[in-house]
C-alpha cells in the first residue's frame, strides 16, 4: 500500500512517500480502507521526535492520527463492525498510521461515522473531539452555568471545544484573532477576546475551567483568570506526575516530568487552582457519545482545506507554517 513514512526524526526531510506492507489484522482488529485523514500539530511533534522519550516508536513509522473510511475486513473476534461499514477513529497512540491507504484498528477504538458527515468532515474530528470530550467532560466535569475559557477557539481543537462546552450548558469565552471573531460567535462563544487588541487576563475573571492549547505565558496567565478551585487543562503545557503515572513511565522519566511541571503546579497552588496535563486517548465509546451532538448539529466540523493524499507533505507544511485560517486540514484519497 502507499503510505507517508517518517524515516528519521527531525523536519520534513525525514518523511517520504513509500510502499509499505498491508497491515496485519489481529483477532480484535478492523481493517479500514482510508478515505480521508486529519492533519494535526501532534503529527508534526511526533515527526520531530518531541515525544520519543516516552513514546519510542520504531522507525520507519507511518504517520497520521485521524481517519474516516470503510471496513474491508474484520478479525475473528470482532462483533461491532462488518465489511462495508463507514467508520472513523483516532487509533491508539501505539498504532497510529492514517497517512496510508489501509490501517488495522482495534474495534474498541473505532466508531460508526456520523451519517450527516462526509468522509472528509468525519476525518477532521476524532482527535480533537476526543480531546475536547476528555478535557471538558471526563476531567473537568463541566456543568450547566459554569464559565469555560477555550483558547484559540477557531483552531482545530478550539472550534470543537467551544461547541462542546456550549452544548454542556457552559458560558463560553474564547480567544481569537480579529478575522475569526464572527466564526467563533457563530460556533456559540458568549465572550470573544481579540488577542491582537485585548489581554484576556485583564478582561476575564472567575472562570471554572480553562482549556489551554498554547502553553507558555498563555498558560501562566490562564491560572490567574480562574476562581478558587478552578482547573486549567493543557495539551501544550509541561507533562505532570499524573500523566507519568498514567503512562507507566520509568522512575527517571517520572522525576523529569515532575520537575518540568513543578513551577506551573506551584503557581497553580498559590492561586488555589489545579493544573492538569492532557494527552488524549483513543476511545470508540466516547466517539459514540459525541454522535448525537453531531447528528443534531450541536457540533459541526470546521475544515480549513483539503489536500489530495499525494500532497500529504504539503498539507503538513501548510499546518506547520500556521497557514490554516480556521479548523482542521485534511488529506483525502482521490
Amino acid at each position: 500500500m502507499k503510505a507517508f513514512m517518517v524515516e528519521k526524526y527531525g523536519d520534513q526531510a525525514g518523511m517520504r512517500a513509500a510502499e509499505a506492507p498491508d497491515p496485519q489484522v489481529g483477532a480484535d482488529d478492523v481493517l479500514v480502507k482510508i478515505h480521508a485523514a486529519g492533519v494535526n500539530p501532534l503529527d508534526l511533534r511526533i515527526r520531530n521526535g518531541d515525544f520519543k522519550a516516552f513514546m519510542p516508536y520504531r522507525l520507519p513509522l507511518i504517520l497520521g492520527n485521524d481517519l474516516a473510511g470503510t471496513v474491508v475486513r474484520v478479525g475473528r473476534s470482532v462483533t461491532r463492525f462488518a465489511v462495508g461499514d463507514e467508520v472513523y477513529a483516532r487509533p491508539d497512540k501505539d498504532r497510529i498510521g492514517t497517512f496510508a491507504e489501509l490501517i488495522a484498528v482495534h474495534q474498541d477504538d473505532l466508531a460508526p461515522k456520523p451519517a450527516p458527515l462526509t468522509m472528509t468532515e468525519a476525518a477532521s474530528l476524532p482527535l480533537v473531539a476526543l480531546t475536547a470530550w476528555q478535557a471538558l467532560v471526563e476531567r473537568a466535569h463541566v456543568q450547566p452555568g459554569q464559565k469555560v475559557l477555550v483558547h484559540a477557539g477557531a483552531g482545530g481543537l478550539g472550534s470543537i471545544a467551544v461547541q462542546l462546552a456550549k452544548a454542556l450548558g457552559a458560558h463560553v469565552a474564547t480567544t481569537v484573532s480579529t478575522a475569526k471573531v464572527d466564526l467563533v460567535k457563530d460556533l456559540g462563544a458568549d465572550v470573544v477576546i481579540d488577542y491582537r487588541t485585548q489581554d484576556f487576563e485583564e478582561v476575564l475573571d472567575g472562570y471554572d475551567v480553562v482549556l489551554d492549547s498554547l502553553g507558555g505565558e498563555n498558560l501562566a496567565k490562564s491560572l490567574r483568570v480562574l476562581k478558587p478551585g478552578g482547573m486549567v487543562i493543557s495539551v501544550a503545557g509541561p507533562p505532570d506526575p499524573a500523566f507519568a503515572r498514567e503512562l507507566g513511565a520509568n522512575p527517571v522519566l517520572r522525576v523529569a516530568m515532575t520537575a518540568l511541571s513543578f513551577r506551573t503546579r506551584h503557581n497553580a497552588r498559590r492561586h488555589g487552582v489545579t493544573y492538569s496535563f492532557l494527552f488524549m486517548k483513543a476511545s470508540g465509546d466516547q466517539l459514540r457519545e459525541l454522535t448525537p451532538l453531531i447528528d443534531t448539529g450541536k457540533i459541526r466540523p470546521v475544515v480549513d482545506r483539503v489536500f489530495p493524499f499525494e500532497e500529504t507533505l504539503q498539507a503538513m507544511e501548510y499546518v506547520e507554517r500556521g497557514r490554516a485560517k480556521a479548523g482542521k486540514v485534511v488529506v483525502a484519497m482521490t
